[in-house]
């Protein structure tokens, strides 16, 4: 009997736990990939419903002092400093409205202008699903 070790004993399986380390880091890095695209699809949502919750405050605050049906005196006050409640999806939204009014005269005309502030708020700062969209418009009367 002539028992010779074979040269190619053992190769395989340094080989195998090699393509097994090298599948399992890829797994890992496509789960990491895929978490982070839906939680930046998820936070660009919530970014459209800040955008949108932003908007109803101005709205609401171009609608007082606006008047369209002309109860309130010209220049019409502004409305005081508000936080809106919202209904929906939008109702985890905290909306501050701010306004500042300016008075310009153009020759005998008297103008209001109304400077309005919506800033809509939905998380706490610092954690990952913080989200803050602040509109500014101008309004004249």
């Amino acid at each position: 009997m002539n028992c010779q070790p074979r040269a190619e004993s053992g190769f395989v399986l340094p080989t195998a736990i090699f393509l097994l380390v090298v599948l399992a880091a890829l797994a890992t890095y496509m789960v990491s990939l895929s978490r982070t695209s839906h939680i930046s699809s998820a936070l660009d949502i919530q970014g459209a419903r800040a955008y949108q919750a932003a908007r109803a405050g101005i709205e609401w605050a171009a609608w007082q002092v606006v008047d369209p049906q002309g109860l309130q005196p010209s220049p019409a006050p502004c409305p005081a400093p508000t936080t809106l409640t919202l209904a929906g999806t939008l109702a985890t939204f905290s909306v501050d409205v701010s306004c500042t009014p300016f008075v310009e005269t153009d020759g005998a005309d008297t103008v209001a202008i109304y400077q309005i502030t919506s800033t809509a708020t939905s998380g706490q700062p610092g954690e990952v699903d913080y989200v803050e969209r602040q509109i500014r418009a101008s309004f004249s009367r």
